[in-house]
């Protein structure tokens, strides 16, 4: 197990850290992690319900650190809270309720804008602190409080802290784990309940731990690791277990693609993932959070169901084909899909490092794409650095506007936008699929389609490399649809030549 050697890391972090009371926490934990060898989800679970530890399948009330909900699941939990704790009851906590608008919002479906307005009453009636809201639809710039994809605005507004319990009404919940904390999606009667107790009661998770190491090749992300996981023990494989990341690969990772890594745990089955916080964490969270927060760490001796091993330096990249995330197969071996569209976006792939990857193999290959390439930062922040933020090696370019001399469709509004299908008029939605005739003539790869008679070949749209984290029929739209999933490496060469591709052929 990969240990931190800073006992600074060890202790904890914050302006409460040199408190008796805190003291005491810490010498009653160092006592109970020799008594009982834990895993972090273990003894993250065990503090937040006070016990001295906690073991696999045992139950705990566990107090709650954040709930946070979407317009999604919003007003079902809302009405869930007001029909069990009554209409005039009050939230458990308002600062630690955490209200993001951001699944269907650039739409003119009046249900999907309803259901913005009745969080905004709520949150109006609650005195909610963190709700990110968005009035103006035709320019979501003019709208400071609105900031996007609830999974990645977490992170950046400091709501993602070490050691803590955060849960959310959505599956990828399980993002902020890359920051040492439990992390979990709930569905809209557990958070109804928890609006007003600000508790929940758990099942503890058997841990599964993922050892990766080596260095990390420059055409490969972390993407392509979690595809490569997920391919390898099912979407199934970590059905309610918790998914531990360590080795010195996970080391490097910047936090953004931490963030991927745990974000996809949820499509393995898993209850949630987690990294152990080092300094990487605490530098990102430096700034955004002035809360005190007291990581952990797995015990050497700590128990876990099994270990699985990776020498990253030999993969290569991948894709999950239609139409499951554990559909793997290598990114060359697929040279022969030929594709109608790119998707970069989403909590796993529209973050600022999603966008500098995609414009890396742009720039690299100096060539435009051959297919719509449809762009949508995750957040407002993320938007202004595809905007003001220099691609480097390339004197002195934005992302944005490398992807316009490349020919990509202008970054939208910031949003999970298409990522699962949504009202009709969602931006890049993949709706009804047209047949199409395509002249047929020898190519180095060969169509994926059959030939006719008459020298065409009889395709279909709606064939997509997406940087999203599921492909399941429907998923993005038209039930027809194919989705192809892939890092944003794999997805900007793929759009520059029009069939799924190797990123390699670009960045070596």
């Amino acid at each position: 197990m990969q240990e931190t050697s800073s006992q600074e890391d060890r202790l904890g972090h914050g302006s409460a850290a040199d408190t008796a009371h805190t003291c005491h926490d810490r010498l009653s934990w160092v006592f109970f992690s020799v008594k009982t060898a834990m895993t972090m989800t273990e003894k993250i679970l065990a503090r937040a319900s006070e016990k001295p530890s906690l073991v696999p399948g045992e139950n705990a009330w566990v107090n709650v650190d954040i709930l946070m909900t979407h317009d999604v699941c919003g007003p079902g939990s809302i009405g869930i809270f007001k029909r069990e704790f009554g209409q005039n009851s009050k939230v458990w906590d308002r600062e630690k309720v955490v209200i993001i608008p951001d699944h269907y919002i650039f739409t003119a479906d009046e249900r999907a804008n309803r259901n913005v307005d009745i969080l905004r009453d709520f949150c109006k009636e609650q005195d909610i602190k963190y709700f990110y809201d968005i009035t103006d639809l035709s320019n979501f710039k003019v709208n400071p409080d609105y900031k996007g994809v609830c999974h990645i605005a977490l992170a950046q507004e400091g709501h993602c802290r070490p050691g803590e319990v955060l849960l959310g009404t959505d599956s990828h919940t399980c993002t902020a784990g890359a920051f040492g904390q439990f992390a979990t999606g709930i569905g809209n009667t557990d958070a109804g309940f928890v609006l007003g107790a600000g508790k929940i009661l758990l099942k503890v998770p058997p841990t599964l731990r993922f050892v990766l190491d080596g260095e990390m090749p420059d055409y490969l992300l972390a993407k392509d690791l979690i595809l490569q996981i997920i391919g390898e023990i099912s979407v199934a494989g970590a059905t309610y277990k918790a998914m531990e990341f360590v080795g010195s690969t996970v080391e490097s990772l910047n936090m953004e693609e931490r963030m991927t890594l745990c974000n996809m745990v949820v499509e393995a089955g898993g209850k949630n993932g987690v990294v152990p916080a080092d300094s990487t964490t605490f530098k990102y969270l430096e700034g955004k959070t002035s809360l005190p927060y007291e990581p952990v760490y797995s015990d050497q001796s700590a128990r876990f169901v099994s270990e699985y091993r990776f020498d990253v330096s030999k993969l290569e990249p991948l894709v999950a084909k239609p139409h499951s995330p554990d559909n793997r197969a290598l990114a060359r071996e697929c040279k022969n899909v030929k594709i109608d569209r790119v998707y970069i976006g989403s909590c796993t792939g529209g973050k600022t490092e999603d966008f500098l990857a995609a414009a890396k193999v742009f720039l690299a290959s100096g060539k435009k794409v051959k297919v719509p390439t449809f762009l949508v930062p995750a957040t407002q922040k993320v938007w202004m650095d595809v905007y003001t933020m220099e691609v480097p090696g390339s004197g002195g370019k934005t992302c944005s506007q490398i992807f316009e001399e490349a020919g990509c469709d202008t970054p939208a509004s910031p949003s999970c936008g298409a990522c699962l299908g949504g009202p009709k008029d969602t931006y890049a939605r993949m709706n009804e699929p047209q047949a199409s005739e395509i002249p047929f003539t020898p190519h180095p790869y060969t169509y994926s389609c059959e030939i006719s008679t008459d020298g065409f070949s009889l395709g279909f749209d709606n064939v997509c490399v997406s940087t999203t984290n599921r492909n399941f029929p429907g998923r993005m739209g038209n039930k027809e649809g194919q989705i192809y999933l892939a890092s944003p490496y794999t997805a900007a060469a793929s759009a520059l030549t029009g069939y799924v591709t190797d990123p390699r052929e670009f960045l070596q």
